[in-house]
């Protein structure tokens, strides 16, 4: 008798059609539909195309223009999309009217981003942060799902049932929520005795853009072998190493979370325990990409989320990575408008000796020279 061999080919990625909205600044929505590009792609869909509205407001039922919504029904049916990604938080009713208009699952850049966090989180604080985010999103979404059943009049069996099932959904995920809550409070509990033993000795976070090469940058400065990926939210667990001197001065380093641009505040909010090494930090290390022409718009993504969780200012000191990638002297322009400024490559090692020299000399108190 013949073996039989069964072969399983991997499911299809889902096929996705992008569409943003923005008629002030055409750069800046080309650069919002490249990064969702990304974040659909790091998600595991195959983006297909794209469409963007560049003029009119927002249209309170479809988000897009009735024209606009035409263009993408079609375009989606050439394409054989399977699902429709925007670029900015729709509300329920936008997408309920849009699955109904284009008949394929809508998803807006929020829900997106928790779908990544979902699929990436690896710990058991990290897990728990998400679930909390994802139910503090759906929750207010929670009234679509009973429509059908709310109806107060109209014959018997529909008085009461829809409510009492809709509230009964409310009150589980209500329920839920608060022993999350609880769950996270026990692990920052646990983080805080952690810290307490640390708090001797310097500590320095890596924040940045999502991408910006964080953790290429804390593996060189630590020599560890934290996991990296050349794709969005690598990262989402904060990894404490001990950078250690000649002189063995003893530094704390911190890889973080990246931020991005229109991050949700619930995702934020969730992740207090894990933002919460980056305001006990003494010194802030902000990592940008140097090789992205975006990348002073993506400071000021960075700096305005440190400025919602920091209760006050912190040191920062500005490192630019990705140097191999850039010309020498738009790295000379770095420096000179950027002062005391790092120019770094994480990847090939240049600058990271310098760079380890101004925390150490940070941890022991001296004053700082480039020719120390």
């Amino acid at each position: 008798m013949k073996a039989l061999h069964l072969v399983c080919e991997p499911p299809r990625a889902e096929r996705a059609v992008l569409v943003g909205h923005g008629a002030r600044d055409r750069d800046r929505l080309a650069h919002s539909l490249d990064e969702l590009s990304l974040l659909a792609d790091t998600a595991g869909a195959r983006v297909l195309g794209r469409i963007a509205q560049r003029r009119g407001p927002i249209h309170p039922a479809t988000f897009i223009g009735r024209g606009k919504l035409e263009e993408l029904k079609t375009e989606v049916e050439e394409w054989d999309a399977d699902l429709v990604i925007f670029d900015d938080d729709l509300s329920p009713a936008q997408v309920r009217n849009l699955e109904k208009a284009l008949g394929r699952k809508v998803v807006d850049r929020s829900e997106l981003i928790l779908d990544i966090f979902a699929k990436r989180a690896r710990t058991r604080e990290s897990r728990l942060q998400v679930e909390l985010a994802q139910l503090e999103y759906s929750l207010p979404r929670l009234t679509g799902l009973w429509k059908h059943l709310e109806r107060q009049a109209g014959g018997i069996g529909t008085r009461g049932p829809g409510e009492t099932q809709l509230e009964t959904d409310r009150r589980i995920v209500r329920e839920r929520i608060a022993r999350l809550k609880q769950s996270l409070e026990r692990v920052e509990r646990e983080r805080e005795t952690q810290r307490r033993r640390r708090r001797r000795e310097l500590r320095a976070a890596l924040i940045g853009y999502t991408n910006a090469g964080k953790s290429t940058l804390f593996n060189g400065l630590t020599r560890s072998r934290v996991q990296v990926e050349d794709r969005l939210f690598a990262t989402l667990d904060a990894t404490t190493r001990q950078m250690v001197s000649r002189d063995r001065k003893v530094a704390l380093v911190t890889d973080t979370v990246g931020f991005i641009r229109k991050l949700p505040h619930h995702l934020v909010a969730s992740f207090h325990s894990t933002l919460a090494e980056t305001v006990e930090a003494n010194l802030l290390l902000h990592v940008v990409d140097a090789a992205d022409p975006d990348f002073r718009h993506r400071m000021g993504v960075v700096e305005a989320v440190m400025e919602e969780i920091l209760p006050a200012p912190r040191p920062t000191t500005l490192v630019f990575n990705k140097s191999d990638r850039i010309r020498e002297d738009l790295a000379a322009g770095l420096r000179a408008e950027f002062s005391g400024c790092f120019v770094v490559s994480a990847r090939t090692g240049e600058g990271l000796a310098q760079l380890r020299e101004f925390v150490w000399d940070q941890a022991s108190g001296r004053p700082w020279s480039r020719a120390s």
